[in-house]
């Protein structure tokens, strides 16, 4: 990577207030091209709302916010998604009346000529394009591990598989920066292992950077290649996942528990 190419996101001491509490406090870091990035700490360390900010739900109190240069602090979510970021949620936010395969689609139309109502009503001028619209969501479920359910509602799939959807409906959107919100909770270790080679996937096979929060400290160690560590708002430390696991400020910061 040369030392000269744009971040495809940076924070530069990115802060937020709510009243008197300072939720996050000069965080700072950037993700390069292709990066599988973690975001990790205690509960209450401020993750979330780091995502949130990056996603515009919540504007910075001071600091910036880049995206491939462009600076997005404070910008509304929908343009922020428009330019190529897009995120899961640690509460899941599914279609749950629809099909698996049609959730995948509705994400989709974000990018597509055709709109929303006139696609799912099938007018003359929408039936070849959302054709494609539903080979592309099959062909990303299939990515997801979930084709064999393309067409079964997405309340009745099991919570694994529920969060396996979300993330093919995000890569939907085609986004250029994939935000991952607890991606493994509720997943048993065979389906966490899986959700890593899926995730590796992804950033390989579709030249995707990747930012996520996890509380599995296994899963994160097994997977990123650089993480951040936040607490109480604060970064406090920064490196790949041996000099994290090793770093004294983070052994305290999770009370010694082994990470």
């Amino acid at each position: 990577m040369s030392e000269n190419a744009t971040p495809v996101l940076r924070l530069k001491e990115a802060t937020i207030k709510f009243g008197g509490l300072i939720a996050v406090n000069c965080v700072s870091f950037d993700l390069m091209k292709g990066d599988l990035f973690g975001l990790i700490g205690p509960n209450g360390a401020g993750k979330t709302t780091c995502f949130n900010l990056v996603t515009g739900l919540y504007p910075p109190t001071s600091g910036s916010i880049e995206f491939m240069g462009r600076d997005i602090s404070g910008m509304a979510s929908a343009k922020i998604a428009k330019l190529g970021i897009c995120r899961t949620f640690q509460n899941i936010r599914l279609f749950k009346a629809l099909s698996a395969v049609e959730n995948v689609m509705v994400a989709a139309y974000l990018r597509h000529r055709t709109g929303l109502g006139s696609g799912l009503g099938l007018l003359p001028s929408a039936i070849r394009e959302t054709k494609e619209l539903r080979r592309q969501a099959l062909e990303l479920l299939d990515v997801v591990g979930l084709s064999d359910v393309a067409e079964e509602r997405s309340g009745d799939l099991a919570y694994g598989r529920q969060r396996r959807l979300e993330i093919a409906r995000a890569m939907a959107t085609q986004p250029e920066l994939l935000l991952l919100d607890e991606p493994a909770a509720g997943m048993n270790p065979n389906e966490k292992v899986d959700l890593q080679q899926t995730v590796r996937r992804i950033r390989d096979d579709f030249d995707k950077t990747v930012l996520l929060i996890e509380h599995d400290m296994r899963f994160v160690m097994g997977l990123c290649e650089r993480i951040v560590v936040l607490d109480h708002g604060e970064e406090i430390a920064q490196g790949p996942p041996d000099a994290i696991r090793n770093d004294p400020k983070v052994i305290e910061a999770y009370l010694g528990a082994a990470v």
